[in-house]
């Protein structure tokens, strides 16, 4: 019996076999709702706590954290404070242990939410143009979470994620891979990647997730591949994270102070595509 091989994945980003499906420039007075829901996670929390910070105004997206904003779930995350966006919600009725990225044990419903899915496709090709922040104790990503309708479809594909801490002129390290959280099928496969980048420049980030791989590039250059690939629904979130600990590794201040405000994750767009070949579903917005 013959063994079929798979082809290599590109070393250069390449969209001629999808079709763009949904982008958002961020041209408009208010945010787009129709794909974008202003929280995070509030299901563990509230909608009022996980509010995003945020302002739209010559074609960027700014998500903000502000000196006076308050931790979003100091029961369950401490004094972590987060503006962030989200595709989707899902989560069971309060007192309940069930919802999206049930990221400790202890957590549980604290706010009932309605089920919502503004766009949470299976396969396509992802990319975002954005510029970070260098602030020590502060973080940007773009990642995605399985809808997690059922319990065992929660890995994360992390499209990337740059800590402060982890920028120097020129340089830094970028995270992207996959976590598998609940999904038994899935490894754990994440790397911080040094590359010769100045991140609080604007820069393409982008991931093209197949049955079989998920494949991670910076500036239209495949930065890494991991070989498996979650087989669900995923939605789609993007924050901006400050952290009240020190910076990570006792590295000094890179950049902005960490009391600097506001700290700031400038978004120029969003584009994500589906394959193009027959058959393939289109992942309406709802």
């Amino acid at each position: 019996m013959q063994t079929s091989v798979l082809p290599e994945p590109p070393d250069t980003l390449d969209t001629s076999g999808y079709v763009l499906e949904v982008e958002d420039t961020f041209e408009g007075p208010t945010l787009d709702r129709r794909l974008w829901l202003p929280h995070y996670l509030p299901h563990w929390s509230s909608r009022e706590a996980s509010a995003a910070r945020y302002a739209i105004d010559g074609g960027l997206l700014r998500l903000r954290i502000e000196e006076d904003q308050r931790p979003w779930c100091p029961e369950f995350d401490g004094q972590v404070r987060v503006s962030s966006l989200q595709t989707g919600a899902y989560a069971g009725p309060v007192g309940s242990p069930i919802g999206q990225h049930r990221f400790t044990k202890r957590a549980v419903v604290r706010e009932a939410q309605p089920d919502v899915r503004l766009y949470t496709p299976q396969y396509g090709l992802f990319e975002m143009r954005a510029r970070a922040v260098a602030a020590p104790n502060a973080m940007v990503a773009l990642w995605m979470i399985g809808y997690e309708d059922e319990p065992d479809r929660s890995a994360e594909i992390c499209v990337f994620e740059i800590f402060g801490s982890d920028t120097e002129p020129g340089r830094a390290k970028v995270g992207m891979g996959v976590h598998p959280f609940g999904d038994p099928r899935i490894t754990d496969d994440f790397s911080a990647v040094e590359l010769p980048i100045d991140v609080c420049d604007f820069h393409v980030y982008a991931a093209e997730w197949t049955p079989e791989r998920v494949s991670f590039f910076v500036d239209g250059r495949r930065i890494r591949t991991v070989e498996q690939s979650p087989c669900y629904p995923m939605q789609f979130m993007l924050g901006i994270y400050e952290f009240p600990e020190a910076p990570r590794d006792g590295k000094a201040e890179a950049g902005a102070p960490a009391r600097t405000y506001p700290k700031e994750f400038a978004v120029d767009y969003f584009r994500a595509y589906r394959p193009a070949f027959s058959g393939a579903p289109a992942n309406t917005l709802m």
